[in-house]
């Protein structure tokens, strides 16, 4: 059986052990797969990895030898589910693996706009601190957590992690409405959550309904001063709109860890200088080592479970 991975680099496999998935069959690995490279790499492969690299419905068509997908990742808008369903191919994702990691970087990133971290931090190396004529510096408004209520959009494994060390820092948990229609007790729509919300943190999938939910009609409905995190998919938000909710003072700030455009050009709209409280880290929430381990691991199971006739976490 022959197995590519098509994009090993992004997750900086000299950190990890890949004999549990070597041992499977025999494999071809590439560090990066650009888009009209991707059907003449596939043309043997029975078994496909894939982080980022986009298997549309065209590269499935022309790669007739394909029997399972596994992403190397939770999300799934990179693969045609549709398009494989219908060929017969089996999508495997793999979850859990960055509960740890992820909320993590989503309280960091919390604790960062309260504190201004950033801000102080810049203050103290110009030498605003140096000049000044008491011990602190209390330049920028600072926000205790304790108390605040916290939105959280997507309650699922990292939904609930996060609610659970949110609430260790004294935070009042409130939880969206499901988008998938289903009923949950407590809930609440967003209309009323919005609009209450002292931090909103987003862990949605990126969908055709979610895509771009964070609009201007959506900010505009937020508490004045709120926070905003996104540590799930770039493409949830209309990034221009926040630029101007950031800019005019309505949003208190924003910590991303991702954008619409992965990397972004020099010109992204949120790489400007003029944003105020925005931090922006580059899509490594999942980063540590340890998660990204969890990750390969996960593949490797999906692709024993789906070897022996019983495939886990399929998503198509």
């Amino acid at each position: 059986m022959q197995g590519v991975f098509l994009d090993t680099e992004t997750v900086n496999p000299d950190e990890l052990d890949f004999s549990g998935l070597q041992a499977l069959m025999s494999w071809t690995f590439y560090p990066y797969t650009d888009a009209d490279q991707r059907v003449e790499r596939l043309q043997s492969a029975e078994v496909v990895v894939t982080n980022k690299v986009v298997l549309d419905a065209d590269t499935l068509a022309a790669c007739p030898s394909l029997k399972l997908i596994c992403i190397c990742a939770t999300g799934t808008n990179n693969v045609d589910l549709t398009a494989a369903r219908e060929r017969g191919i089996t999508v495997c994702n793999v979850t859990g693996y960055a509960r740890a990691a992820v909320a993590q970087h989503t309280l960091m990133l919390m604790l960062s706009l309260a504190t201004r971290c950033q801000q102080y931090d810049r203050a103290v190396k110009r030498g605003d601190w140096s000049a000044g004529r008491q011990f602190c510096l209390l330049d920028y408004p600072i926000m205790e957590l304790a108390g605040k209520t916290l939105g959280i959009i997507g309650f699922g494994d990292l939904g609930r992690e996060v609610a659970r060390l949110a609430e260790a820092f004294g935070m009042e948990i409130a939880v969206a409405q499901s988008f998938s229609g289903a009923g949950h007790e407590g809930r609440m729509p967003l209309n009323e959550l919005l609009p209450r919300a002292d931090v909103l943190s987003l862990h949605c999938p990126l969908t055709a309904q979610t895509e771009k939910l964070v609009n201007a009609e959506f900010l505009a409905q937020m508490k004045a001063g709120a926070l905003l995190v996104n540590t799930a998919r770039g493409g949830l938000i209309d990034e221009p709109a926040l630029a101007d909710a950031l800019r005019s003072g309505h949003l208190g700030g924003a910590g991303l860890d991702v954008l619409s455009s992965e990397p972004p050009p020099r010109d992204h709209v949120l790489l400007a200088d003029d944003i105020p409280n925005l931090i922006l880290t580059p899509h490594n929430a999942w980063g540590t080592r340890e998660c990204r381990q969890r990750l390969l691991d996960g593949v490797v199971g999906n692709i024993e479970s789906w070897q022996a006739g019983a495939a886990m976490n399929v998503v198509n």
